[in-house]
């Protein structure tokens, strides 16, 4: 009885549903509502009237897309969206009006933000990154791993500190990529990949993007604040660093490197949080470990972009490494490895950790050795596979210090 009445106040809903954005409703029974019995696709798109329109329509479509996602899923107990976005058949031909060139799946996904944050909010959560948290992994594994060092031997790292550099490290991301986007609005207009993004595309102003920074940093200020004086002036130091990077890939083909200077300088300012000064033979080899491993990942990061830095003019790591890349990351990787392992040396951490390290390096010539740089979809994944790096090594770190 209940499907049945589900079913009838659908069909009306559906029947007035997007008189002109060329979305055709089949009805097949029923068990529309049901997806536990359902197997047939319960919506089919007019590809014809708008061919561009994959899965469900863009730019001024997205807003009676997303009304019509909110609406449905109100109507039954059985989350319809879920299961009209799976659906195989559904599935496979998203795939097939999505894939570019490369063959990569479009910017058409649909994030958390699109579904859950209040339109007027959603510009801010993109410019953040909000819905990509792994620039927020990245910068905050060097932080966790030189706390964890600075602990005291056989017991547990600050808890709390692990919080606030946690918070610090999302906030400290989402001012970068702020700074970042309004310093490049004019290059991202012209590239794939970026091209979308709130500054590029219009839906924020410079004067907005301003606004959100001086929240951004405000609350970072509130964070820095709760630590001691002398990480409250290293911790100010490196805003030189997040404030400047932007500009490097316009005079320089090693934007990579200031990039590792800038993301890893947690390794010093955690270490610093909880000892109160720094132990150059423990954290420094630890900060060079972090730039050379930054290198690693940020260089198989910009081979998604290549083509379209040269249209532009920008300098990379990859444009500058060319055909020769492999060679020069996996010099890199040794780096790293090796000062990770001369600062777990110098600070007499436990054998667990030289156990952890070397599937660490597993890991990381399992990136090296196995990515396409020609393909985007392979770079980008190998990219975000540096967070199980980064957490590897942080086990290690921990589990060391536990039984030293």
């Amino acid at each position: 009885m209940a499907s049945t009445l589900i079913y009838r106040a659908s069909r009306r809903f559906l029947k007035y549903s997007f008189p002109s954005t060329g979305l055709s409703i089949q009805y097949h029974s029923p068990s529309l509502f049901n997806p536990l019995i359902s197997t047939e696709p319960s919506i089919s798109i007019n590809h014809n009237f708008y061919p561009s329109l994959c899965p469900f329509g863009q730019s001024h479509y997205q807003d009676s897309k997303f009304e019509y996602f909110k609406t449905v899923r109100s109507l039954s107990n059985f989350q319809l969206v879920q299961h009209i976005s799976t659906s195989p058949s559904s599935l496979k031909e998203w795939s097939k009006g999505n894939k570019n060139q490369s063959g990569n799946v479009s910017k058409a996904n649909i994030s958390w933000i699109d579904l859950y944050l209040p339109r007027q909010v959603q510009p801010y959560a993109q410019l953040a990154r909000l819905d990509k948290p792994i620039g927020t992994w990245l910068l905050l594994w060097p932080c966790m791993w030189s706390i964890t060092l600075a602990a005291t031997p056989g017991q547990l790292p600050d808890f709390k500190m692990l919080a606030l550099f946690g918070c610090g490290a999302l906030l400290l991301r989402g001012a970068g990529c702020t700074i970042n986007d309004i310093l490049d609005r004019d290059i991202d207009t012209k590239v794939e990949r970026t091209k979308s993004r709130p500054m590029a595309s219009g839906l924020l102003t410079p004067f907005q993007g301003l606004c959100f920074l001086g929240i951004q940093l405000t609350l970072g200020l509130g964070i820095l604040l709760q630590l001691n004086y002398y990480s409250r002036v290293l911790g100010a130091s490196s805003l030189l660093f997040v404030f400047s990077y932007p500009l490097m890939k316009r005079f320089t083909f090693w934007p990579q490197a200031y990039l590792g200077l800038t993301f890893n300088w947690g390794a010093l300012l955690g270490w610093a949080a909880i000892r109160g000064s720094l132990d150059p033979r423990i954290v420094l080899p630890l900060y060079v470990s972090g730039v050379f491993w930054t290198l690693v990942y940020d260089t198989i990061y910009a081979h998604q972009d290549k083509e379209d830095d040269l249209k532009v003019g920008v300098k990379s790591t990859a444009l500058h490494f060319g055909d020769f890349t492999k060679e020069w990351i996996t010099g890199f990787g040794i780096a790293c490895l090796g000062g990770l392992a001369l600062s777990g040396y110098n600070a007499e951490i436990g054998w667990p950790y030289y156990a952890f390290l070397a599937a660490a390096s597993g890991q990381l010539g399992w990136q090296i050795w196995t990515v396409d740089l020609s393909s985007r979809a392979d770079c980008n994944c190998k990219f975000n596979s540096n967070k199980w790096f980064g957490a590897i090594i942080f086990g290690g770190i921990l589990a060391g210090k536990l039984v030293s």
